[in-house]
């Protein structure tokens, strides 16, 4: 029978403890980048998600502003005067009247950023795509329906966040 002495056992012992402390130390450093390459990827998506609805309650606010505007014109418009019911546009802070012409909603028309604002006409395209769509509101001819879609694509998949908002001529 082989006879192990106390200087081989010690040996081979080291060369354990190595190999489970490389592993442990190896694990520790994947699960640590997995971990952070996540939290930036859910960072980003929530970033995306957050403007996204603030520009879907711009949509609203938009579409409010020129409603606000016929109140206060001292020539008297109605309440809802260049607001049109309409099927899906685009339009911004700097449009007049809804529909706006200027700002045409097609494929690979997106929303610009200009260093300050987003808008359709000048800067850098960003991902985002608003739509806002007006129908009548549960008030015949006393309210309108405004619904605003704003879409991105995130990682090859859509991304979509929705508001909407019924508006009353409530200043009779």
């Amino acid at each position: 029978m082989k006879q192990y002495n106390n200087e081989t056992m010690k040996k081979g012992f080291t060369l354990m403890e190595a190999i489970v402390a490389i592993f442990l130390i190896t694990v520790g450093i994947v699960g640590t980048y997995a971990l952070i390459t996540m939290t930036i990827s859910s960072a980003t998506i929530s970033k995306d998600k957050l403007v996204a609805a603030y520009l879907a309650q711009e949509g609203i606010e938009i579409v409010r502003n020129i409603r606000d505007t016929n109140w206060l014109d001292p020539a008297n418009p109605p309440w809802n005067n260049g607001i049109s019911i309409t099927s899906d546009y685009r339009f911004d802070y700097q449009s007049l009247e809804f529909p706006d012409t200027t700002c045409s909603l097609s494929p690979g028309n997106y929303l610009k950023y200009d260093g300050n604002f987003y808008n359709c006409l000048s800067g850098l395209d960003t991902k985002f795509q608003r739509k806002i769509t007006i129908s009548d509101g549960p008030v015949s001819g006393d309210s309108l329906n405004i619904k605003v879609e704003v879409s991105w694509q995130e990682k090859g998949r859509p991304q979509k966040v929705e508001a909407q908002e019924n508006l009353y001529n409530w200043k009779q």
